[in-house]
């Protein structure tokens, strides 16, 4: 009898994509790891691994990336790696969210109380409600994975922190490994909550991802330090294309800066009173050229942006928060420019004119055709018709140039 070959092939070996996450939690690393996990489930992976280590971010990217942990049809787990890596504030609800929540030796999970826009604990009333908001939310994720609810709600409402072991102890996590591999291998076989996912993971092929260069760069670029000082150089590099039109360099930066910061406004939640704040600072400094106060509006100026800078990102939490240094380093940087520009104007200004018709005022000529009391004299290099307003000049007089009309004729004095 004959048996087929197909019978004793060895199972294929599972394949598990492991996905680099030690970020903030914010729109360019939320697009990252939902990309990943969709691929994972196009591409048939066994599983997906978050490997996490987050201080936090913003909430409606921490939510976008749950919500994809949630719908996906491959196993997400999330491992909270290596050694001394944490999983804070957003990273508790991307963890809850997770088929299988691990966790390495030496991290920690937890802190997850909601606070004000700058940092602070929020008003009484509104705490309540954004509070029980968020408690609900995440007692419901750790609710349907089967973990410790009543610690969640702790996290929430105390800022309750737990290291590997204690989680462990507490129902909070489902496994502790000290590294990938020998997680994959210890979770083989277990059965996830809620789906009834079955993990085929022992010995499984790793292919591990990271953020692309193109995204680092994208999130270099919602860096709200950066942000603040590309929009000061676009202001800056515009506004002095417009009063040396041609220079083309200053127009072409600043042209490029302000859309690059524009991109950030775009990304993160932003306070109006604080873009505000900012346009008026920039009017401020535009006005300072054109009226004199002596610096007043440049100082005005200065104050308007650092405040409205240290605004400006208030919606995106404490995470993305402008550094004071740097809003007074860019405030006084511009305030000194400014002051530099209108101090050039002012000497431009009271400089005599040495260009055109106007320069031939106080010159002095030689009289070449008698003044009787219109000749002809030879002044700056040209011969030009001259009257006099008093005696006759004879040829070769000197005279000084003391007006010109319409009519392109000096008219002189004796010199």
């Amino acid at each position: 009898m004959l048996v087929p070959a197909a019978a004793f092939a060895a199972p294929s070996q599972p394949r598990v994509l492991a996905v680099e996450f030690d970020n903030d939690v914010n729109p360019v690393t939320a697009d990252y790891v939902i990309d990943q996990i969709e691929r994972a489930n196009e591409e048939t992976y066994n599983a997906v691994v978050i490997l996490l280590d987050t201080p936090g971010g913003l909430a409606s990217a921490m939510k976008d990336i749950y919500e994809a942990e949630l719908a996906s049809k491959v196993p997400v787990i999330v491992y909270v790696s290596p050694e001394g890596a944490r999983a804070a504030s957003a990273g508790v609800w991307i963890s809850q969210a997770a088929d299988l929540l691990a966790m390495a030796p030496q991290t920690n999970i937890g802190s997850s109380t909601p606070v004000s826009v700058g940092g602070e604990d929020i008003q009484e009333d509104l705490r309540n409600k954004v509070v029980n908001d968020a408690a609900a939310s995440l007692r419901g994720l750790a609710r349907e994975h089967g973990r410790n609810v009543k610690w969640v709600d702790a996290a929430v409402r105390r800022g309750a922190n737990l290291s590997a072991r204690e989680a462990l102890e507490m129902n909070v996590i489902d496994v502790i490994a000290p590294d990938l591999p020998k997680l994959l291998n210890q979770v083989d076989g277990m059965e996830t909550q809620p789906k009834m996912l079955l993990l085929e993971t022992a010995g499984a092929k790793i292919d591990d991802v990271e953020m692309s260069f193109w995204k680092q760069i994208l999130d270099t670029l919602i860096d709200p330090n950066l942000i603040v000082i590309l929009m000061s150089i676009g202001v800056l590099g515009i506004t002095i294309e417009l009063w040396s039109p041609g220079l083309i360099l200053p127009g072409t930066v600043g042209a490029i800066s302000l859309i690059i910061g524009l991109f950030g406004l775009q990304i993160l939640p932003v306070s109006w009173a604080g873009v505000l704040l900012l346009l008026l600072a920039a009017g401020f400094f535009v006005a300072e050229m054109f009226v004199v106060s002596h610096g007043a509006l440049a100082l005005a100026g200065a104050v308007a942006f650092v405040i409205g800078s240290l605004m400006l990102f208030d919606p995106a939490g404490e995470s993305y928060q402008v550094s004071l240094k740097v809003a007074l380093g860019v405030a006084a940087t511009m305030a000194l420019m400014v002051g530099l520009v209108v101090a050039k104007l002012v000497q431009v200004r009271r400089a005599e004119v040495v260009t055109g018709q106007e320069e031939l005022i106080g010159q002095v000529g030689i009289v070449r055709q008698e003044l009787d009391p219109v000749g002809l004299v030879f002044v700056h290099g040209e011969l030009w018709r001259a009257k006099t307003a008093g005696d006759p000049i004879a040829p070769g007089r000197q005279v000084r140039v003391e007006g010109l009309d319409d009519a392109l004729t000096l008219t002189v004095a004796p010199a």
